[in-house]
Protein backbone atom coordinates (compact mmCIF):
# COMPACT_ATOMS: atom_id res chain seq x y z
CA UNK A 1 0.00 0.00 0.00
CA UNK A 2 1.50 3.75 -0.93
CA UNK A 3 2.20 6.26 1.38
CA UNK A 4 -0.60 8.36 0.58
CA UNK A 5 -3.10 5.58 0.94
CA UNK A 6 -2.04 5.03 4.45
CA UNK A 7 -2.69 8.16 5.42
CA UNK A 8 -6.13 8.33 3.55
CA UNK A 9 -6.87 4.78 5.61
CA UNK A 10 -5.34 6.68 9.37
CA UNK A 11 -8.01 9.64 8.56
CA UNK A 12 -11.05 7.20 8.09
CA UNK A 13 -12.29 6.63 12.25
CA UNK A 14 -12.23 3.55 13.36
CA UNK A 15 -14.12 1.31 16.24
CA UNK A 16 -11.74 -0.77 17.84
CA UNK A 17 -13.36 -4.06 18.81
CA UNK A 18 -12.01 -6.77 21.13
CA UNK A 19 -12.86 -9.92 22.73
CA UNK A 20 -11.08 -11.11 26.03
CA UNK A 21 -12.74 -13.97 26.05
CA UNK A 22 -11.59 -17.20 24.42
CA UNK A 23 -15.00 -18.55 23.70
CA UNK A 24 -16.07 -14.98 21.65
CA UNK A 25 -14.90 -13.90 18.42
CA UNK A 26 -14.78 -10.55 17.57
CA UNK A 27 -16.36 -10.88 14.45
CA UNK A 28 -19.63 -12.13 15.89
CA UNK A 29 -19.79 -8.48 17.83
CA UNK A 30 -19.50 -6.98 14.23
CA UNK A 31 -22.39 -9.38 12.63
CA UNK A 32 -24.69 -8.05 15.38
CA UNK A 33 -23.29 -4.17 14.95
CA UNK A 34 -23.90 -4.35 11.38
CA UNK A 35 -27.24 -6.41 11.94
CA UNK A 36 -25.53 -8.86 9.36
CA UNK A 37 -25.51 -12.99 9.05
CA UNK A 38 -22.02 -12.37 7.30
CA UNK A 39 -18.77 -10.24 7.17
CA UNK A 40 -18.17 -7.95 4.37
CA UNK A 41 -15.09 -7.79 2.60
CA UNK A 42 -12.14 -6.36 4.37
CA UNK A 43 -10.86 -3.30 3.66
CA UNK A 44 -7.62 -4.29 4.82
CA UNK A 45 -5.94 -7.24 7.24
CA UNK A 46 -2.50 -7.72 9.05
CA UNK A 47 -2.35 -10.25 11.16
CA UNK A 48 -5.26 -10.92 13.15
CA UNK A 49 -5.96 -7.34 13.30
CA UNK A 50 -9.12 -6.82 10.02
CA UNK A 51 -11.60 -3.47 9.06
CA UNK A 52 -14.38 -4.00 8.09
CA UNK A 53 -15.93 -1.04 6.54
CA UNK A 54 -19.10 0.60 7.38
CA UNK A 55 -20.79 4.07 6.81
CA UNK A 56 -23.29 5.23 9.64
CA UNK A 57 -26.01 6.75 7.70
CA UNK A 58 -28.64 8.54 9.74
CA UNK A 59 -30.95 11.22 9.92
CA UNK A 60 -28.56 14.17 11.26
CA UNK A 61 -25.01 12.72 9.39
CA UNK A 62 -22.96 10.21 6.87
CA UNK A 63 -19.33 8.76 8.49
CA UNK A 64 -17.09 5.97 6.81
CA UNK A 65 -16.07 4.15 9.27
CA UNK A 66 -14.15 0.67 10.05
CA UNK A 67 -15.52 -1.64 12.64
CA UNK A 68 -11.30 -2.88 13.27
CA UNK A 69 -10.74 -5.82 14.86
CA UNK A 70 -7.72 -6.55 17.32
CA UNK A 71 -7.50 -9.95 19.43
CA UNK A 72 -4.72 -7.99 21.78
CA UNK A 73 -2.59 -5.14 22.91
CA UNK A 74 0.27 -6.47 21.26
CA UNK A 75 -0.94 -6.20 18.03
CA UNK A 76 -1.66 -2.36 17.96
CA UNK A 77 -0.37 -0.15 15.69
CA UNK A 78 0.19 3.64 14.77
CA UNK A 79 -2.86 3.44 12.22
CA UNK A 80 -4.69 2.02 15.15
CA UNK A 81 -3.85 4.45 17.21
CA UNK A 82 -4.13 7.61 15.33
CA UNK A 83 -7.73 6.23 13.71
CA UNK A 84 -9.29 5.12 16.67
CA UNK A 85 -12.27 6.90 18.15
CA UNK A 86 -14.43 4.11 20.03
CA UNK A 87 -13.40 1.08 21.68
CA UNK A 88 -15.46 -1.83 22.71
CA UNK A 89 -14.37 -4.94 24.39
CA UNK A 90 -16.31 -8.15 25.11
CA UNK A 91 -15.75 -10.22 28.13
CA UNK A 92 -17.11 -13.20 29.89
CA UNK A 93 -19.11 -12.32 32.97
CA UNK A 94 -19.52 -16.29 33.84
CA UNK A 95 -15.87 -16.50 35.63
CA UNK A 96 -14.67 -14.35 38.72
CA UNK A 97 -11.59 -13.17 37.21
CA UNK A 98 -13.22 -11.87 33.74
CA UNK A 99 -12.89 -8.07 34.34
CA UNK A 100 -9.25 -8.81 34.70
CA UNK A 101 -8.54 -9.93 31.33
CA UNK A 102 -9.18 -6.10 30.30
CA UNK A 103 -6.16 -5.07 32.37
CA UNK A 104 -3.49 -5.13 29.27
CA UNK A 105 -6.47 -2.63 27.50
CA UNK A 106 -6.43 0.19 30.40
CA UNK A 107 -3.66 1.93 29.46
CA UNK A 108 -4.09 2.26 25.87
CA UNK A 109 -7.58 3.78 26.62
CA UNK A 110 -6.02 5.52 29.00
CA UNK A 111 -3.40 6.95 26.69
CA UNK A 112 -5.60 7.15 23.03
CA UNK A 113 -9.00 8.24 24.86
CA UNK A 114 -11.23 7.31 22.55
CA UNK A 115 -14.93 8.72 23.18
CA UNK A 116 -16.90 6.03 22.86
CA UNK A 117 -16.23 3.20 25.85
CA UNK A 118 -18.72 0.38 25.87
CA UNK A 119 -18.08 -2.68 28.11
CA UNK A 120 -19.86 -6.08 26.69
CA UNK A 121 -21.58 -9.42 27.32
CA UNK A 122 -23.74 -11.95 27.10
CA UNK A 123 -25.41 -10.96 30.47
CA UNK A 124 -24.13 -10.40 33.88
CA UNK A 125 -23.85 -13.76 35.97
CA UNK A 126 -24.13 -13.05 39.45
CA UNK A 127 -21.54 -16.12 40.27
CA UNK A 128 -19.29 -14.43 37.93
CA UNK A 129 -18.78 -11.17 37.92
CA UNK A 130 -21.49 -9.35 39.65
CA UNK A 131 -23.04 -6.47 38.41
CA UNK A 132 -22.48 -4.14 40.97
CA UNK A 133 -18.67 -5.25 40.16
CA UNK A 134 -18.90 -4.41 36.47
CA UNK A 135 -20.99 -1.18 37.26
CA UNK A 136 -17.64 -0.04 39.66
CA UNK A 137 -15.29 -0.82 37.11
CA UNK A 138 -17.39 0.85 34.72
CA UNK A 139 -17.59 3.94 36.94
CA UNK A 140 -13.68 3.31 37.42
CA UNK A 141 -12.81 3.79 33.78
CA UNK A 142 -15.75 5.53 32.57
CA UNK A 143 -17.08 3.03 30.28
CA UNK A 144 -20.97 1.92 29.91
CA UNK A 145 -21.87 -1.39 30.56
CA UNK A 146 -24.02 -3.21 27.90
CA UNK A 147 -25.74 -6.49 27.92
CA UNK A 148 -26.68 -8.43 24.58
CA UNK A 149 -29.01 -10.72 26.21
CA UNK A 150 -29.74 -9.21 29.00
CA UNK A 151 -32.19 -11.44 31.59
CA UNK A 152 -34.67 -8.04 32.98
CA UNK A 153 -35.62 -6.44 29.56
CA UNK A 154 -37.19 -2.77 29.62
CA UNK A 155 -41.05 -2.67 30.21
CA UNK A 156 -42.65 -2.62 27.11
CA UNK A 157 -45.45 -0.13 28.61
CA UNK A 158 -42.78 2.27 29.73
CA UNK A 159 -43.57 5.40 27.22
CA UNK A 160 -39.40 5.94 27.28
CA UNK A 161 -37.63 2.37 27.46
CA UNK A 162 -33.88 2.47 27.66
CA UNK A 163 -32.19 0.85 24.32
CA UNK A 164 -30.09 -2.77 25.29
CA UNK A 165 -28.07 -5.25 23.46
CA UNK A 166 -26.38 -3.98 20.54
CA UNK A 167 -29.06 -2.25 19.83
CA UNK A 168 -27.47 0.49 23.03
CA UNK A 169 -24.10 -0.36 20.95
CA UNK A 170 -25.09 1.17 17.81
CA UNK A 171 -26.92 3.90 19.03
CA UNK A 172 -23.94 4.94 21.14
CA UNK A 173 -21.70 5.09 18.10
CA UNK A 174 -24.55 7.03 15.89
CA UNK A 175 -24.46 9.41 19.11
CA UNK A 176 -20.77 9.72 19.01
CA UNK A 177 -19.71 12.65 15.87
CA UNK A 178 -16.74 11.16 13.94
CA UNK A 179 -13.83 13.24 13.00
CA UNK A 180 -15.14 12.81 9.25
CA UNK A 181 -18.67 13.31 9.78
CA UNK A 182 -20.62 15.21 7.09
CA UNK A 183 -23.72 16.72 7.97
CA UNK A 184 -27.25 16.45 6.41
CA UNK A 185 -28.86 19.49 5.48
CA UNK A 186 -31.10 21.19 8.04
CA UNK A 187 -28.98 19.67 10.98
CA UNK A 188 -25.45 21.47 10.69
CA UNK A 189 -27.02 24.40 13.25
CA UNK A 190 -28.33 21.76 15.68
CA UNK A 191 -24.89 19.93 15.57
CA UNK A 192 -22.48 23.02 15.47
CA UNK A 193 -20.86 22.58 19.01
CA UNK A 194 -20.69 19.30 18.80
CA UNK A 195 -19.02 19.49 15.88
CA UNK A 196 -16.07 21.78 17.34
CA UNK A 197 -15.99 20.17 20.86
CA UNK A 198 -15.37 16.65 19.05
CA UNK A 199 -12.49 18.52 16.85
CA UNK A 200 -10.94 20.13 19.78
CA UNK A 201 -10.66 16.86 21.74
CA UNK A 202 -9.41 14.92 18.26
CA UNK A 203 -6.86 17.35 18.44
CA UNK A 204 -6.18 16.95 21.73
CA UNK A 205 -7.82 14.03 23.43
CA UNK A 206 -8.25 14.75 27.49
CA UNK A 207 -5.11 16.93 27.10
CA UNK A 208 -3.02 13.57 27.53
CA UNK A 209 -0.17 14.65 24.40
CA UNK A 210 1.16 17.49 27.43
CA UNK A 211 2.42 14.83 29.86
CA UNK A 212 3.84 11.34 29.58
CA UNK A 213 1.17 8.86 29.94
CA UNK A 214 3.52 6.82 32.23
CA UNK A 215 2.93 10.51 34.69
CA UNK A 216 -0.58 10.49 34.64
CA UNK A 217 -3.38 9.48 37.47
CA UNK A 218 -5.38 6.44 36.45
CA UNK A 219 -7.96 8.59 34.48
CA UNK A 220 -5.54 10.93 32.56
CA UNK A 221 -5.97 15.21 33.37
CA UNK A 222 -9.06 16.37 32.17
CA UNK A 223 -9.67 19.63 34.40
CA UNK A 224 -7.17 22.18 35.77
CA UNK A 225 -6.41 22.53 38.89
CA UNK A 226 -5.45 25.33 41.22
CA UNK A 227 -1.49 25.68 41.61
CA UNK A 228 -1.69 25.61 45.60
CA UNK A 229 -3.47 22.10 45.43
CA UNK A 230 -0.87 19.53 47.35
CA UNK A 231 -0.10 16.91 44.73
CA UNK A 232 -2.38 14.23 46.48
CA UNK A 233 -5.11 15.91 46.47
CA UNK A 234 -4.75 17.08 42.81
CA UNK A 235 -4.77 13.49 41.75
CA UNK A 236 -7.44 12.47 43.54
CA UNK A 237 -9.40 15.40 41.94
CA UNK A 238 -8.05 14.80 38.96
CA UNK A 239 -9.73 11.19 39.02
CA UNK A 240 -12.93 11.78 39.89
CA UNK A 241 -13.14 14.76 37.35
CA UNK A 242 -12.17 12.54 34.59
CA UNK A 243 -14.77 9.76 35.27
CA UNK A 244 -17.23 13.04 35.58
CA UNK A 245 -15.73 14.61 32.30
CA UNK A 246 -16.03 11.07 30.25
CA UNK A 247 -19.38 10.20 31.30
CA UNK A 248 -20.44 13.88 31.16
CA UNK A 249 -19.52 13.94 27.01
CA UNK A 250 -21.39 11.01 26.37
CA UNK A 251 -24.50 12.41 27.84
CA UNK A 252 -24.01 15.78 25.88
CA UNK A 253 -23.27 13.80 22.11
CA UNK A 254 -26.68 12.47 22.85
CA UNK A 255 -28.49 15.47 23.83
CA UNK A 256 -27.19 17.08 20.60
CA UNK A 257 -28.59 14.24 19.17
CA UNK A 258 -31.79 15.26 20.52
CA UNK A 259 -32.04 19.15 20.32
CA UNK A 260 -30.70 18.56 16.48
CA UNK A 261 -33.49 16.71 15.57
CA UNK A 262 -37.39 17.25 14.40
CA UNK A 263 -39.29 19.70 16.53
CA UNK A 264 -42.12 17.53 16.65
CA UNK A 265 -43.55 15.59 20.45
CA UNK A 266 -41.99 12.52 20.43
CA UNK A 267 -38.20 14.27 20.01
CA UNK A 268 -39.26 16.61 22.48
CA UNK A 269 -40.42 13.95 24.53
CA UNK A 270 -37.15 12.29 24.23
CA UNK A 271 -35.25 15.22 24.59
CA UNK A 272 -36.97 15.90 28.57
CA UNK A 273 -36.47 12.54 29.86
CA UNK A 274 -32.71 12.36 28.78
CA UNK A 275 -32.35 15.84 30.70
CA UNK A 276 -34.25 13.72 33.58
CA UNK A 277 -31.63 11.25 33.58
CA UNK A 278 -28.51 13.40 33.29
CA UNK A 279 -30.20 15.08 35.97
CA UNK A 280 -30.51 12.24 38.11
CA UNK A 281 -27.05 11.06 37.60
CA UNK A 282 -25.61 14.07 38.08
CA UNK A 283 -27.67 14.15 41.82
CA UNK A 284 -25.35 11.68 43.22
CA UNK A 285 -21.76 13.35 42.71
CA UNK A 286 -20.13 15.55 45.27
CA UNK A 287 -21.31 18.80 45.52
CA UNK A 288 -18.23 20.61 43.17
CA UNK A 289 -18.39 18.08 40.22
CA UNK A 290 -22.08 18.61 40.77
CA UNK A 291 -21.85 22.15 39.89
CA UNK A 292 -18.89 21.68 37.16
CA UNK A 293 -21.50 18.72 35.56
CA UNK A 294 -24.74 21.37 35.39
CA UNK A 295 -22.30 24.16 33.61
CA UNK A 296 -20.99 21.85 30.95
CA UNK A 297 -24.46 20.32 30.31
CA UNK A 298 -26.61 23.84 30.62
CA UNK A 299 -23.60 25.30 27.97
CA UNK A 300 -23.90 22.90 25.48
CA UNK A 301 -27.81 22.64 25.45
CA UNK A 302 -27.57 26.08 25.23
CA UNK A 303 -25.43 26.76 22.21
CA UNK A 304 -27.37 23.30 20.48
CA UNK A 305 -30.62 25.39 20.65
CA UNK A 306 -28.18 28.22 18.98
CA UNK A 307 -28.50 30.28 22.04
CA UNK A 308 -25.91 33.10 22.12
CA UNK A 309 -22.23 32.50 23.56
CA UNK A 310 -22.12 35.65 24.71
CA UNK A 311 -24.90 35.40 26.98
CA UNK A 312 -23.62 32.39 28.75
CA UNK A 313 -19.76 33.18 28.75
CA UNK A 314 -20.10 34.17 32.88
CA UNK A 315 -21.66 30.60 33.56
CA UNK A 316 -18.27 29.07 34.45
CA UNK A 317 -18.02 29.98 38.18
CA UNK A 318 -17.23 26.85 39.83
CA UNK A 319 -14.79 25.41 36.82
CA UNK A 320 -11.31 26.85 35.82
CA UNK A 321 -10.48 27.34 32.26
Amino acid sequence: MSTAAENTDMNIPCVLVTSCDSGFKEEELVKEILSSKTLPEPTKREEAVVWYPWTINNKYYTADIRLCVVPNTFLMSSEIAQSMQAFIAYFDSTVKDGLEKLDPWISVVEELAPEVLILVCDRICENGVTRHEAQQWCLAHAFELVELNPQEVPDEDDDFPESTGVKRIVQALNANVWSNVEMKDGHNQGFGLMSSLVASRHNNPRNCQDSPSSSLPVEGTLVNEEANHTESSRTTDTQGHAVVDAMTDLDIQELANLTAGDGDVDNFERLFTKLKEMKDKASSLPHEQRKVHAEKVAKAFWMAISGDEDEIDGLSSGEES
